[in-house]
């Protein structure tokens, strides 16, 4: 027996140290606690009774009820989970506070429709999800563009299962990674966002003692240098006390922090919250009750951090500072902490003792934190999966790869692939394929190191490190070809027709949302702007037809 000790660092600059037992085959004898939480992340028989998805548009709630619906009991959803996909159509946004409420108005009447009560249900053991998927993406573009502005929707180069071949998107990762959470939730609404997976380096099961919690990753509260080291003032954190109770406060030095959470009496822990949290039934009710003026004229935008969770758990003079930070009028903070004051006294006194008023929920401080936000971020955690560090095989565990890399759905029998390489529902004749993850690639030849294709056919295929192919469809004899660093991406509209984006992986699309990086023929913002309204079922069935039609011709050559 032998002791592996693997130092990681992550992009919040966190190091992490995994040490794992193995034999002289260097296979694990013992299950790490990755293992476990992916186990249950995993099972098709555990999951949240019902899923709510937000989206930005009536197109995007067609595609993801459809879409949703169709990988039920795939690891993904539940089997008889019900699905309600709606739209925010809030003049000028309604912000994650009063939208997450608004959904849940619409989600209400879409389930009545079906004869479920949701009340009913999370005032019994039922558990809701819901997941927001707003946003223009325009740190991962150009892909949200190949995808017709559904940014939920950009894919994973996996397949969504053995038996079902199509790649994975990444609101469906987190759907299967934060259904674990279910049966620790009966009788709560949770509310998530969709670009980022983690893997909790705690046990995932816990029971609740507080009306809301939020995920976070929780230590020791830290000394003034420490603070300044994990540059914790960049981040909203959850402060929690000796009695378990918590706060947040948002972006704020070690003195700031000392000062306003002197309330809270001794603190023992602080963390960087996850924004993502949970409502008991009646907490639930209290905000739809308190909001109610609001979201029956679908006017206002509040959010979460600084709208409903900083003033209930922080002094007034905490909040009003931290909100003058924000540019707010200190007016206006003050009669909103006034009226928040307000809600908290009734709330509590009605019910106060049933559970505590917030908490934080723990996911370890060396959770492993996936997050496909980012151009440079999608590249960095998908070419993750074949690396040879613990964090990289439960990666592989997560996404259905850890067996065979090749999967059975794949033929490329002509083709060199090394160990390291991951390939799904793929046919390639000949070439090489080194250190890359190909899914849904069809090509006579491909030549790639260190590469991600996602939904590509072409007759040759040659990309050099750190390349990103996404959606491309290419009938040239030449093929694809591209340098180190490139992104391709295929867009296409109803009519079938593709224009094709360029970018590189240094290159920020939120940065060059507006500019015609690269010779492109429109900007990034143009794409969208032209992407406005898209069928999105209509488009991506054209182009499932376009690409099967095009690999056919080329293999008949």
């Amino acid at each position: 027996m032998s002791t592996t000790t693997t130092t990681v660092t992550h992009p919040d600059g966190t190091v992490i140290t995994v040490t794992t037992t193995a034999d002289a085959a260097a296979a694990p004898v013992a299950e790490t606690i990755y293992d476990r939480n992916m186990t249950g992340m995993s099972d098709s028989r555990v999951g949240y009774d019902v899923i709510i998805v937000c989206t930005n548009n009536e197109k995007q709630c067609d595609y993801w009820q459809k879409r949703l619906d169709s990988v039920k009991g795939t690891g993904i959803l539940r089997a008889d989970c019900v699905v309600l996909a709606v739209f925010e159509d809030w003049p000028g946004g309604a912000g994650n506070g009063l939208g997450t409420l608004y959904a849940y108005v619409k989600a209400k009447a879409a389930a009545t429709a079906r004869g479920l009560d949701l009340d009913a249900m999370l005032a019994g053991t039922g558990s809701v999800a819901l997941y927001h998927t707003a946003g223009k993406g325009t740190r991962l573009a150009p892909l949200p563009g190949a995808e017709n502005n559904n940014k939920p929707g950009v894919k994973l180069p996996v397949s969504v299962s053995p038996a079902d071949s199509s790649a994975v998107s990444i609101l469906e990762s987190v759907i299967k990674q934060t259904s674990a959470y279910a049966p620790s939730r009966p009788g709560r609404l949770s509310v998530y966002w969709g670009d980022q997976v983690f893997v909790p380096s705690v046990p995932i099961g816990y029971t609740s003692e507080y009306h809301a919690d939020i995920l976070c990753t929780l230590g020791d509260f830290p000394s003034a240098e420490d603070w300044a080291a994990k540059g914790l003032h960049g981040y909203g954190l959850i402060a929690v006390g000796a009695d378990g109770n918590a706060a947040q406060v948002e972006k704020v030095t070690y003195e700031e922090a000392t000062n306003m959470l002197a309330g809270l009496g001794e603190i023992t822990s602080v963390g960087v919250s996850l924004g993502s949290f949970s409502l008991s039934s009646a907490m639930l009710q209290a905000l739809m009750a308190e909001f109610g003026a609001e979201l029956a004229a679908k006017a206002g935008k509040l959010d979460t951090d600084p709208h409903w969770w900083m003033p209930l758990t922080l002094p007034e003079a905490a909040y009003c500072e931290l909100m003058a930070k924000k540019k707010t009028d200190p007016a206006e903070s003050a009669a909103h902490f006034a009226r928040m004051a307000v809600f908290k006294a009734k709330f509590l006194a009605a019910h106060g003792t049933e559970l505590k008023l917030f908490g934080a929920v723990d996911v370890g401080q060396e959770a492993y934190w996936w997050d496909y936000g980012q151009l440079k971020w999608y590249l960095k955690y998908t070419l993750g999966m074949i690396e040879t560090t613990p964090e990289a095989q439960s990666m592989r565990k997560f996404f259905g790869v850890d067996g065979e890399k090749v999967r059975p759905d794949s033929d490329v029998s002509g083709c060199s692939v090394d160990a390291h390489s991951t390939v799904c529902d793929s046919a390639v004749r000949a070439g090489s394929i080194a250190q890359s993850v190909l899914c849904n690639v069809h090509a006579k030849e491909v030549s790639a190191s260190g590469a991600v294709l996602v939904n590509v056919t072409a007759r040759k295929i040659t990309v050099g490190k750190n390349c990103l192919v996404y959606g491309v469809m290419d009938d040239s004899e030449e093929g694809i070809v591209l340098a180190d660093g490139d992104v391709l991406v295929g867009v296409t509209n109803a009519d079938g027709a593709q224009k094709l984006m360029k970018s590189h992986i240094t290159l920020d699309g939120g940065n060059e949302w507006k500019n015609k990086v690269l010779a492109n023929p429109h900007s990034f913002e143009e794409v969208y702007l032209e992407n406005d309204g898209a069928d999105i079922v209509k488009i991506e069935q054209k182009r499932g037809e376009l690409a099967r039609t095009l690999s056919a011709k080329h293999s008949a050559e």
